[in-house]
């Protein structure tokens, strides 16, 4: 097919390709290996990054062992040149999400590329190409599978290093992704809040005086009844964000995988749950910033056969003081009443009487201007910016 003239147009536009770099898909275990510990290459020096445990990405990109490929389709690049690997990237097929929202759109994510636009452009053609041959009419990224997995690339807030389940890269990549003809999709939002700053007295009131009219209880998750309380929470999930941007719902089998991964850093008196008549209406969950932790390990728990990663971790895990704040939602008919507000200030007075110094509530989107205005009230400050691209195929 002979290309337009807008298509030599655009095509001019771009970074020259490369002549010397290849991209192959991930076939073997070595590529599995390459892929996984590129990032080493890119973050060498560099005091925020926190590597991904080794044996955690291993189960992430096993369609044996991951719930996403129960339905989706992945397929990992690698690109090098003269044999040493000099970018990655995932194309992701996620049916789910174009079910739920309407769209025709596929994904690229775990994007790692060495400061060369030439190779990302070689990156980005290789996804594209086989999203285009599973006939999307667009691409939407980074994004680790969908918007219930990391999401976004760092734009502002390089100067500390990221939160538990949430991503950081160089500050090199925005002009890597915007060279290859990626336009801003959507704003995510980052706030710093500390446990020390009493939230201001009239919010205090505010939320005190619903708490009394609507009858509001607010309990910590029970563990003991873990699958119970994960089915709730599953049910408020699914309900209190389907009408977010960029959201789709978890399946049972993903649910259950992510809630058996978090019960392992879970601190429950920071889990809540809110409900009306015994009836659950919302709930937050926030956990130790297990970052603290995971980045003493270097991404390994052992070495030659020996746990010391893993001591390393359960070490510095006795240190964390920050927190994230990942969810807080309402279910429909409960919304713009006040449970969120009571949902904050519960979990600042757990924080703070835990011995929590504070830390980061993320992500929220950023024209959700009633949360963004919510966080605002109770001291938060925007601490970092998340961009998600797209580009039409």
């Amino acid at each position: 097919m002979a290309a337009t003239a807008e298509t030599q147009t655009h095509e001019s536009k771009l970074p020259p390709l490369p002549a010397n770099v290849q991209v192959t898909p991930v076939r073997t275990s070595a590529d599995r290996t390459a892929f996984i510990r590129f990032p080493y290459t890119i973050y060498k020096g560099d005091p925020n990054f926190v590597p991904h445990l080794e044996m955690e990405r291993r189960d992430f990109m096993n369609p044996k062992k991951h719930p996403f490929f129960e339905f989706g389709e992945v397929e990992f690049f690698l690109a090098r040149r003269e044999g040493e690997v000099v970018g990655r990237i995932a194309a992701v097929n996620n049916p789910r999400y174009n079910e739920f929202q309407g769209t025709n759109v596929g994904f690229f994510g775990l994007f790692e590329c060495v400061n060369d636009a030439g190779v990302a452009r070689v990156l980005f053609e290789a996804a594209a190409s086989w999203l285009r041959a599973k006939g999307f009419a667009s691409v939407i990224g980074p994004m680790s599978y969908s918007t219930n997995g990391e999401v976004g690339m760092l734009i502002d807030g390089f100067n500390t290093p990221p939160a538990i389940m949430t991503t950081y890269n160089p500050t090199w990549y925005p002009a890597l992704v915007e060279a290859n003809g990626f336009t801003k999709a959507k704003d995510l939002f980052a706030w710093e809040l500390s446990s020390s700053t009493p939230p201001p007295e009239k919010v205090a009131r505010i939320a005190e005086k619903i708490r009394q009219r609507e009858g509001v209880t607010v309990r910590p998750v029970n563990l003991k009844e873990f699958d119970a309380e994960v089915a709730r929470v599953k049910t408020m999930y699914n309900q209190a964000w389907e009408k977010n941007w960029g959201f789709v719902p978890m399946t049972e089998h993903e649910f259950d995988h992510l809630a058996r991964d978090l019960k392992q850093m879970v601190r429950p008196e920071l889990v809540l749950v809110a409900e009306v008549k015994g009836q659950p209406v919302g709930f937050s969950l926030t956990l130790p910033d297990a970052n603290e932790a995971i980045k003493a390990a270097n991404g390994r728990l052992t070495t030659f056969g020996l746990p010391i990663g893993l001591a390393k971790l359960l070490l510095a895990s006795r240190r964390i003081r920050r927190l994230r704040l990942v969810l807080l939602g309402t279910v429909e008919g409960y919304r713009r009443r006040g449970l969120d507000a009571i949902l904050y200030l519960d979990t600042l007075n757990k924080a703070r009487e835990l011995g929590y110094e504070g830390g980061e509530i993320s992500w929220t989107l950023e024209d959700n201007h009633l949360v963004n205005r919510a966080i605002e009230s109770m001291g938060g400050k925007r601490s970092k910016l998340y961009r998600v691209y797209e580009k039409p195929l």
